[in-house]
């Protein structure tokens, strides 16, 4: 199923490529920041029990954030992937089709009436928004006959996430939890702790995993739907599955970070022109990217304007948003 005409170099040495590349900005972003440091504290704070400043920072501060920023920037690379296969909508993300503002939406709720909420109980919270915030805009595009067009699943997306969004910031004000709501979906990792990623990493680890189990049966759906019923694939088992896998990966990546746009539309795309349209290449790729992509703009957040942070939602957003006009522009159609 692989459409790697063009594409001479060997997928695995690109993955190594894009393996040592992600390594690469892994050590860049631990060691750049409003303190400054070098690879050597870097090395010692992880290799010793030394707790100097500079250690407790790499330590307790800059590590946990940067795996954050690894696994949710694969996350949502992932997810988008996943989302573009199966609707066929090269305009797929899930921070544009509803499931972040519906995430969003459920996080607001739950601080408002469930104060003593744990991390657990709002990430499961954030699943149910991301589910629900799908629906409403699969369920919005699907009212008119003819099908789901990429342009109308985009703009009831618009629409649907507008609402979400004024939801959460209504209840944040009635609440008078603007302030926490605010902290949870400004879209940064400024406080993210290694009790939070205990808790979310599994859940977006176990979601890539079935991703990847899945990837002959979403190559297939994201040809033809009939091609995967006539070669005897359940099509409608495995849309609820990789849906699933959608709103884990997105829940997860909400609960950790809050709204984030453009990743999932963005990388997908990216990643295609590398490898061709075979989605056991593609995810996996996508992972990676999604990694590197997001570690390089938490890193430009950090160090932009040190000491002060730059929001990190607002660089992919400047980034994200002349890549999506260019493939509304070109029709869909650009790098697949």
């Amino acid at each position: 199923m692989s459409s790697d005409k063009g594409h001479t170099i060997p997928f695995v040495y690109k993955f190594i490529a894009a393996t040592l590349a992600c390594v690469g900005m892994f050590i860049i972003s631990m060691v750049l920041g409003a303190a400054d440091t070098t690879i050597k504290d870097v090395w010692f704070a992880l290799t010793s029990n030394v707790k100097s400043d500079r250690q407790l920072i790499i330590r307790e501060l800059r590590l946990p954030r940067e795996i954050a920023a690894i696994f949710v920037g694969a996350a949502l690379a992932t997810s988008g992937a996943i989302m573009q296969g199966i609707t066929r909508n090269p305009l797929a993300d899930p921070g544009l089709l509803g499931l972040t503002a519906g995430a969003n939406a459920a996080l607001a709720i739950t601080l408002a009436f469930i104060p003593s909420a744990n991390y657990f109980s709002i990430m499961i919270a954030c699943f149910i928004g991301a589910a629900v915030g799908s629906i409403f805009v699969f369920g919005i595009g699907a009212i008119k006959k003819g099908g789901f067009s990429p342009f109308r699943i985009v703009l009831a997306g618009a629409a649907v996430s507008a609402f979400l969004f004024a939801v959460a910031e209504g209840i944040g004000i009635y609440y008078k939890i603007s302030k926490d709501v605010s902290m949870w979906t400004a879209g940064g990792f400024i406080g993210t702790s290694w009790s939070q990623l205990q808790v979310i990493v599994p859940f977006i680890l176990f979601g890539i995993f079935i991703a990847l189990l899945l990837s002959r049966q979403l190559t297939i759906l994201s040809l033809s739907e009939e091609v995967a019923v006539g070669l005897g694939q359940k099509t409608t088992q495995i849309k609820m599955v990789l849906f699933f896998v959608i709103i884990l990966l997105a829940g997860a990546s909400v609960a950790l970070v809050g709204n984030m746009a453009f990743i999932g539309l963005m990388v997908p795309h990216i990643v295609r022109a590398m490898v061709g349209t075979d989605y056991r290449l593609i995810l996996p790729m996508s992972a990676m990217i999604g990694a590197i992509f997001m570690l390089f703009a938490d890193t430009l957040g950090r160090t932009i304007n040190a000491p002060y942070e730059t929001p990190v939602a607002a660089i992919v957003a400047m980034m994200g948003l002349p890549f999506f006009l260019f493939i509304v522009h070109k029709g869909g159609k650009v790098l697949s």
